[in-house]
């Protein structure tokens, strides 16, 4: 039973943990190649950190209709503290194409990039107030 007891005491608190992180909220992905951008809500999964696109925007900054919005952007990012996210996967939707990723959090500003083998990208996203 205790066992038990600790297991679940574990699991919310690490919950509550990715709760609390700064990342979280949403954020400006930089423009694709047509100038087309979306907004990406970043939250807490568990004791993981994921985000999904929630909005899209063309070049003029109108939104748009997307087939991408609702899909899964960011998961499995864990919080290592001091604003550093490391051993999640990021989709590229520009490229259909899914990174080993980490992301690094300078207040308003989130470095995002990822690598697939010896190919790495990366962007940095705005916070949107």
């Amino acid at each position: 039973m205790k066992i038990l007891t600790a297991a679940a005491l574990s699991l919310v608190l690490s919950a509550s943990v990715a709760v609390a992180e700064p990342v979280i909220g949403t954020w400006q992905t930089e423009a694709d190649d047509n100038g087309n951008f979306g907004h990406v809500e970043i939250a807490a999964c568990g004791a993981v950190i994921c985000g999904v696109i929630v909005r899209a925007y063309d070049s003029a900054g109108q939104p748009r209709e997307s087939q991408n919005i609702g899909k899964r952007m960011i998961w499995d990012m864990e919080a290592k503290g001091e604003g550093s996210y490391t051993g999640g996967r990021i989709w590229a939707p520009d490229r259909d194409k899914v990174y080993r990723s980490k992301m690094s959090l300078d207040g308003d500003r989130l470095k995002v990039s990822g690598c697939v083998g010896p190919i790495c990208r990366g962007q940095t996203w705005l916070r949107v107030q």
